[in-house]
């Protein structure tokens, strides 16, 4: 079921809305009159975030919050309810990475991600259903990224935790199928393709060489665009650019060669030639400044082509193969 409310009447949550696509979907949003609580480390950036929402039409409440604590992310939804009068809509955004084999990763780091992506997303899930449930119904979304659904190379905590996602959410759905009160709630999960935002200069690093986003690169707006369209007409599950769709599409047809493919591509496009220190990035404390975008708009079109050719490549290389099987 979708908001119970019209969006310029209803209050969403967003956790990782200091930047990113969490700032995107804020200022969205706001755009079209919601009320929006804003959840992070950095309450600084919160604060930009705030003011820019509160400049598009809408109304926003900051709360710094650390979704790695559940007792803060219960006092974040009372906070939120108390201030607003409910909870329509809540969207577990709050995101972290590292980068390096999985040899080379930390154990601390390699968990941090893992409470960070998945278990910010359930503690998120638990406070979020009572207050859905309190305003009649409303819509849950996890952002999950399309690699919930595929692999890259250098990245194994965040796809680890990442797939998580996805389960919780499928999970999740289930089980409120079976409850009569959660008839009017729907879960839902959004997969973006790669987004140019300040994530990959925010990651912790043990590579030695210096992230990049895999083309093509959409700007977040696209992830915010379809978040908003869930809002409004829900549905399980949903991709952000068209080339999360495709992929995932190849990863389901051919997983054994698709793997392949990704592995090779990600190894060239996953981190770049330049060399970089070790960081532990944003892992021990927010580095979001409240931009939505990071460096890589300016790419867009180039990024885009190649990854147009990357993905054709993969399909036609699926395709010969499955030629090949029937052939013998």
């Amino acid at each position: 079921m979708p908001l119970t409310a019209p969006l310029s009447q209803s209050t969403i949550v967003i956790t990782g809305a200091s930047s990113g696509i969490g700032a995107a979907t804020a200022r969205a949003l706001a755009a079209r009159g919601a009320s929006v609580v804003l959840a992070a480390r950095g309450t600084d950036a919160l604060q930009r975030v705030a003011e820019a929402c509160r400049a598009d039409g809408g109304r926003a409440l900051v709360v710094p919050t650390d979704v790695t604590d559940p007792a803060a992310v219960t006092d974040l939804a009372t906070r939120a309810a108390a201030a607003t009068g409910r909870i329509d809509g809540w969207v577990n955004n709050a995101t972290e990475a590292v980068y390096g084999l999985l040899t080379d990763v930390p154990p601390e780091e390699f968990r941090r991600v893992v409470e960070v992506n998945l278990l910010g997303a359930a503690y998120g899930m638990r406070a979020a259903l009572p207050h859905l449930r309190a305003a009649g119904g409303g819509v849950l979304i996890n952002n999950a990224s399309v690699l919930a659904e595929i692999t890259m190379p250098y990245m194994s905590s965040y796809n680890a935790a990442k797939h998580g996602v996805r389960g919780l959410s499928d999970t999740v759905r289930q089980e409120l199928r079976h409850e009569p009160w959660a008839r009017r709630i729907s879960v839902c999960t959004v997969l973006p393709a790669t987004i140019d935002t300040p994530f990959f200069a925010n990651a912790a690093n043990h590579s030695g060489r210096r992230p990049t986003p895999p083309p093509p690169v959409y700007p977040p707006e696209v992830v915010a665009r379809a978040i908003i369209r869930m809002l409004e007409r829900p549905r399980r599950e949903t991709y952000a650019g068209a080339a999360a769709a495709l992929l995932g599409y190849q990863w389901r047809l051919f997983p054994g060669l698709t793997e392949r493919v990704l592995g090779a591509y990600g190894a060239r496009t996953v981190l770049s030639d330049r060399p970089a220190p070790d960081t532990t990035g944003n892992l021990s404390g927010s580095r979001a400044t409240g931009r939505a975008r990071g460096e890589w708009h300016g790419m867009g079109r180039m990024l885009a082509r190649t990854g147009a050719a990357t993905g054709l490549a993969v399909g036609a290389a699926a395709i010969l193969t499955a030629r090949r099987r029937r052939a013998n």
